[in-house]
């Protein structure tokens, strides 16, 4: 890009600066100014870092345009862009500083860059723009290998619970920044609920920690929760967005598919605390493990989980290759934090990873079983759905099948002999039948009895021969029996999932050119990307691979998995843009914490529960919520980690959440999934099996959201009200939005209509003797864990009073009692509808 020599520096930058003043396009963050210009700016540490991210890509190695080249010391300066000790003559200052749209800045696609970040850039030039001539590019943070920091000094020891205290207070002293107090005891235990189980605490459990909000009571809660079997079912839920897990296929058919037994190997692995390598190794290759169990093959369903394009006209390889490809996208993106997509066309631009190390990946995952293949390979419409599937062992529901197995071989053998009566005597029954001439005999059955015996055709005797049976009424009689055999036999036969088989000879693999499986390139062997570390010794298949992804030298899946984590707890990760550890991607806020939590996440056992009990236990976590004019002008994104998360909750959790706090969560867990209340038509589709909707049965329709069926054609629209997704694709951080929408869910759908209700009835059960107060403080407490104040007390007594006395004057003949029901329903309504309802504080 050249930059325009028409006019003198000074009078473009006086321009410039007399356009911002009028139209407010751009404002220097003047905190961000003077932290700057106190700090000495190194250009390793500091600008190397912006310039790689933000400049790299068009004025780099690989190309420059308007011929200015970024990444080289003396092309720079001999570019003019930047005049050392002088900002305001900078070109390269001037362009970072245009407002985002602006036909001159600088980077001209993404995002601009950040006030923090143009406050360095303008130290670093005022303080002389030093680049040193012996300066080597450091490897990217992501891509070395994490060691345990130093516990870092701090002047207010007393604060710290646990060494992630340590690490944040360091930063907020540097910041000039306190920590916020402690959370209430009320908010603590319902945010380590949420946290921990996915569900509130009763009010007696909260009313039990305000009596003794010590510090050791509140780590009993937390061991106790870390028991509890919901637990799996809160963790598993991020996991099952992960593996784009679904109960269908996807695209225009988008019919069932049975892999609910890999949701459910989930949950018990989180309740199980299989060790997170273990859990990797079991889900990327459990079906080349030794003597691999049952469950260790279910586990292989996490691949199992991708879409398949089953659409009449759909090509079999085609669908195959994106498959393998959505499979190497996937863990690209769950244990490298990666954007691997990239490298199926090309080498990536900005991450040290080549279209070869892609395919090399690739081909790890290219020797399974096909899933979908034409039945007629000459009719193009006729691709199925072919699996593979495992049959899953039950011992009594096999006995049974037996049994019913050896009733029905019974009753066939003797319908197989009242047939060959029948076939005896078929030539004397058609001479002497009155049926033939009858208007319901069809047509086939009539053109052969015309004919003489001897010229019947098998299959015209055949025809015969059926239709003279449904006349029988002993074969008509054997024959209901042996359909309500096979009606019990379809029932107890054995349940079936997913799984990964490995084909007996390997796939060859070849590079797609342009990402077009059609166009093949070179071929290459299953392999690691050369810029990570060294793949293992072993077979060059799935198994290697995953214990490649959990060695120790792995310098990403460890950061990338506590950051997750982290931002499951706290709203956001230490690395905010989760999906993306490499050079595009946000660096951590606390790069030493980053470290410590993933060195000692590996060190204690690749443990998920010994890591959440040290983070729920910090001071950190504590903090409350409460932000400060001070914090919202500095950090009002908590980057600082200067007070605690505070968030709406996920749309499984706030139905969850209803459910337990009306009183009507049914705790059942595993099996098939559910089907709560949903709008009637939402099913309806053109093509493929059709399936009518039935809600769930009694409390099976009030299991956990974890449970709830997700047809990805369909989604649960509840859920996805909530931005719940249709797990199309891996998805490793949804978005979180406030949409009209939502509150009309919360106001009108069945689940929460039944709710409010048995909230209400709830409320008049357990509290029939109190005071009218005394209900309205236990109903408040029973949705946000804390006790209403004057005010607010004051406030749904007045909903209570004034919808109490509306129902009475609308109906002379309604009964007392009837009159208080429906005045606890608006309340009931209302409080289930509060902000401080459905979000995690």
């Amino acid at each position: 890009m050249n930059f325009p020599r028409c006019l003198p520096v000074q009078l473009r930058i006086g321009r410039l600066l007399l356009l911002a003043v009028i139209g407010g396009m751009f404002c220097l963050d003047q905190a961000s100014l003077a932290q700057a210009e106190d700090t000495t700016v190194r250009f390793g540490e500091h600008i190397f870092p912006i310039l790689r991210k933000s400049c790299f890509e068009c004025h780099g190695a690989e190309e420059q345009e308007g011929g200015l080249r970024l990444d080289e010391r003396n092309a720079l300066f001999d570019s003019g862009s930047v005049v050392a000790g002088k900002p305001d003559e900078s070109e390269l200052l001037r362009r970072v500083m245009l407002p985002k749209g602006h036909s001159e800045i600088m980077p001209a696609v993404g995002d601009p860059l950040a006030p923090k970040e143009v406050a360095i850039v303008r130290a670093w030039i005022e303080q002389g723009a030093n680049w040193p001539e012996d300066f080597t590019p450091p490897p990217h943070w992501a891509y070395v290998k994490p060691t345990r920091p130093a516990t870092p000094t701090v002047t207010d020891p007393a604060w710290i619970r646990s060494p992630i205290d340590a690490f944040v207070l360091r930063r907020l002293e540097q910041e000039g920044l306190a920590p916020s107090p402690i959370a209430s005891p009320e908010k603590r235990i319902r945010r380590v609920y949420f946290d921990l189980i996915g569900l509130p605490p009763t009010p007696e459990e909260v009313n039990a920690f305000v009596a003794d909000p010590s510090d050791q009571h509140y780590a009993q809660i937390v061991d106790q929760l870390l028991t509890q079997p919901q637990f799996g079912e809160r963790w598993a839920r991020p996991w099952l967005d992960l593996a784009r897990y679904a109960d269908s296929h996807g695209f225009q058919r988008d019919d069932f598919r049975d892999i609910w037994p890999y949701r459910d190997w989930v949950i018990r692995a989180m309740n199980d605390d299989m060790p997170f390598d273990q859990f990797t190794i079991e889900q990327i290759a459990g079906d080349l493990l030794p003597d691999a169990t049952e469950s260790q093959r279910i586990a292989t369903g996490f691949h199992r989980c991708a879409p398949t394009n089953c659409e009449a006209g759909s090509l079999p390889e085609e669908t195959r290759a994106e498959q393998i490809i959505d499979r190497v996208n996937t863990t690209g993106a769950v244990w490298l934090g990666t954007t691997l997509e990239c490298c199926q066309c090309h080498d990536h631009k900005y991450d040290p990873f080549s279209a070869r190390d892609y395919y090399q990946l690739l081909a790890f995952f290219n020797s399974t079983e096909r899933e979908a293949d034409l039945t007629d390979p000459k009719t193009p419409s006729s691709i199925q759905f072919q699996g593979p599937s495992m049959s899953l062992a039950n011992p009594e529901r096999a006995a049974k099948h037996d049994a019913l197995t050896k009733q029905r071989a019974a009753i066939d053998e003797k319908q197989q002999a009242r047939r060959k009566e029948l076939n005896a005597s078929l030539v004397e029954w058609i001479a002497d039948s009155q049926d033939m001439d009858a208007k319901t005999t069809p047509k086939a059955v009539k053109a052969a009895a015309k004919k003489p015996a001897d010229k019947w055709t098998k299959k015209e005797k055949t025809t015969l021969l059926d239709f003279y049976a449904k006349q029988d009424q002993p074969s008509q009689k054997l024959q209901k029996q042996l359909n309500q055999f096979d009606k019990q036999l379809k029932e107890t036969e054995p349940d079936t999932t997913l799984v990964m088989i490995e084909l007996k000879e390997p796939r060859p693999t070849h590079i797609y050119l342009r990402g077009d499986y059609k166009s093949k390139g070179d071929r290459v062997e299953p392999g690691t990307p050369q810029r990570l570390h060294a793949m293992p010794q072993g077979p060059p298949n799935r198994l290697t691979l995953a214990n490649w992804l959990i060695s120790p030298e792995n310098p990403l899946v460890a950061r990338v998995v506590v950051n997750r984590w982290w931002a499951q707890l706290f709203g956001q990760g230490l690395v905010t843009t989760e999906e993306d550890f490499g050079i595009k991607g946000e660096p951590p806020t606390h790069p030493e914490l980053l470290d410590w939590l993933a060195v000692e996440f590996m060190d204690n056992g690749w443990s998920r529960k010994k890591l959440l009990r040290e983070i729920v236990l910090s001071s950190t976590y504590q903090q409350s919520s409460r932000i400060t004019p001070q914090l919202q002008q500095i950090d009002d994104q908590n980057k600082l980690l200067a007070r605690g998360p505070r968030f709406r909750m996920s749309a499984e959790m706030v139905r969850d959440n209803a459910l337990a706090t009306s009183g009507l969560l049914s705790e059942q867990q595993f099996g098939p999934p559910i089907r709560p209340y949903q709008p009637p038509g939402i099913w309806t589709k053109v093509g493929g099996q059709r399936y009518k909707y039935e809600v769930s049965p009694g409390s099976e329709k009030h299991r956990r959201g974890i449970y709830v069926v997700l047809k990805r054609g369909s989604p649960y629209p509840s859920f996805l009200n909530f931005d719940g997704t249709a797990r199309l694709a891996c998805t490793v951080e949804r978005s979180r939005t406030n949409t009209p929408l939502q509150a009309l869910t919360l106001l009108n759908d069945p689940v929460y209509v039944e709710a409010a209700k048995s909230l209400a009835t709830r409320i008049r059960e357990q509290q029939s003797d109190a005071p009218l107060d005394d209900q309205l403080t236990y109903a408040f407490q029973l949705c946000t864990a804390r006790q209403p104040n004057e005010v607010e007390l004051a406030t749904i007594k007045q909903l209570y009073e004034s919808q109490f006395q509306a129902e009475r004057a609308d109906d002379d003949s309604l009964n007392l009692e009837d009159a208080k029901e429906a005045a606890w329903y608006s309340v009931a309504t209302a409080l289930l509808n509060l902000h401080e309802t459905i979000t995690k504080d």
